[in-house]
């Protein structure tokens, strides 16, 4: 084994305790990461790269040689991710293939990694005595029900086996707080967005394809006719509600992560037009299966239950993530 391999392992072994982080080489997951590291914590990553990005470890790796370690592993592996979370204090959830396109085109392989993964991520929890999963779950679960805002006493009516498997994983994470007292919290992410997301992947957020687009002179793509509606949320308050989150005493139950706002995709090129001093206009294609028309939280409950309220809006966060990738074009 390699000298560095080795220190780390010590290094890790040492600590009194420290969190994992799956899927911690993706969007959310890195940024999610970069936080814990940046408060003093240790934090082992587990990643199989399927989706995630080495790069967005190589710079963390770079800046906490000695409170990062990342570990290769895919989380079906049940005996190995015991192994991986034995000593880990709290367990943050976000491998997963998050795509509802990808689902609709290969329904078992995102059962396999959203469902089958989650139950494995839950059991080694169990028994590796984590204090707490925090679960990265999704607000596809609402489907196109056309009462806004959503909240979560509404019936879940998921669209798209991607939406299916994220309901499924909430489920399961409330059985084992239920049955097994393993305290849990599931956190329904509203179309989040910023640094760091891959606009070149078919299955694209919308925000990094448009900014991508645009930076590149070219119209942005809209699928329908541009009217449908989102709660957008810059990472920054997805990270914030993870922090929040692993610090209450809630357990149990699932709760919006937003900003409690919407706006049309026609509004997003309008505004990233501004910020871009270009005026493009986009070009419409049919709609896709599986999307929702318009979508938009009520962040009430998490408000109560964990002190989670958005610290920057849409607007702002555009801007950020504007600038990134501006900066990015130019490295």
């Amino acid at each position: 084994m390699a000298e560095a391999a080795i220190r780390k392992q010590l290094i890790m072994a040492k600590s009194d305790s420290f969190n994992v982080v799956t899927g911690g080489a993706g969007f959310i997951g890195s940024h999610l990461t970069r936080a814990l590291l940046r408060r003093g914590g240790r934090v082992r990553v587990i990643d199989n790269f399927s989706t995630g990005k080495r790069e967005n470890m190589a710079e963390l790796m770079e800046q906490f040689p000695d409170t990062l370690e990342l570990c290769e592993h895919d989380i079906r592996d049940l005996e190995g991710l015991q192994k991986l979370f034995s000593g880990g204090e709290v367990i943050f959830h976000h491998a997963a293939i998050p795509s509802v396109q990808k689902s609709v085109e290969n329904p078992l392989e995102s059962n396999s990694a959203n469902v089958e993964g989650t139950l494995k991520v839950l059991i080694a929890a169990r028994y590796s005595s984590a204090r707490k999963v925090i679960y990265a779950a999704s607000s596809s679960v609402y489907g196109n029900s056309e009462e806004l805002p959503k909240h979560e006493g509404m019936k879940p009516q998921p669209m798209s086996p991607y939406a299916i498997d994220k309901y499924a994983g909430e489920l399961y994470c409330k059985a084992f707080s239920d049955i097994y007292k393993l305290p849990t919290l599931s956190l329904r992410y509203f179309n989040i967005f910023g640094p760091h997301q891959d606009p070149d992947s078919p299955y694209a957020a919308v925000i990094p394809r448009f900014i991508a687009r645009m930076l590149a002179g070219k119209p942005p793509v809209i699928y329908d006719d541009g009217e449908q509606s989102r709660d957008f949320t810059f990472v920054h308050n997805a990270v914030i509600a993870n922090l929040k989150a692993s610090e209450s005493k809630a357990s149990g139950i699932s709760m919006n992560i937003a900003c409690g706002d919407r706006f049309s995709l026609n509004e997003v090129v309008r505004l990233l037009n501004e910020i871009l001093g270009t005026s493009l206009k986009p070009v419409y294609e049919p709609s896709r299966l599986g999307d929702v028309r318009h979508s938009q939280a009520d962040v009430s409950l998490a408000e109560s239950a964990i002190g989670f309220l958005p610290e920057v809006g849409f607007r702002e966060g555009l801007r950020r993530t504007v600038e990134w990738f501006q900066k990015k074009t130019l490295d």
